[in-house]
């Protein structure tokens, strides 16, 4: 069974960092990739829809969204087989609840989430 446990989210001021961490279990992030998403459900659509925010894949390839891209950096420890999601220079249009998600085969397997809020 697969499970996908995010943790690391917080409070934190404009400009600050947090670093998310997605412990997996019963997949390995090496052999499937991790990508992490974010959604904002109180804002007006689109931007309440949970959207891409990075991913690595398992080659270790890194692709960013371009809000993020240059202030985020997402790595990954193979022998704990979690996946970091490193967030500096933060902006309250960062504010979200951050989701990982995993794809094996067919089977798409989602974390419960972290909220990360960015506020003075």
């Amino acid at each position: 069974q697969v499970h996908l446990v995010e943790s690391g989210g917080g409070l934190v001021q404009p400009g600050g960092s947090l670093t998310l961490s997605c412990a997996a279990s019963g997949i390995a992030i090496n052999a499937n990739g991790l990508a992490w998403y974010r959604q904002a459900p109180d804002r007006q659509p689109p931007d309440n829809q949970r959207a891409f925010v990075a991913i690595i894949t398992p080659s270790g390839q890194t692709m960013y969204a371009d809000s993020v891209k240059g202030r985020f950096t997402i790595s990954r420890d193979n022998a704990k087989n979690t996946v970091f999601l490193q967030m500096n220079n933060l902006k309250p249009a960062d504010t979200a609840v951050y989701f990982c998600k995993a794809v094996s085969g067919n089977l798409v397997y989602w974390g419960q989430g972290t909220q990360v809020t960015v506020s003075a």
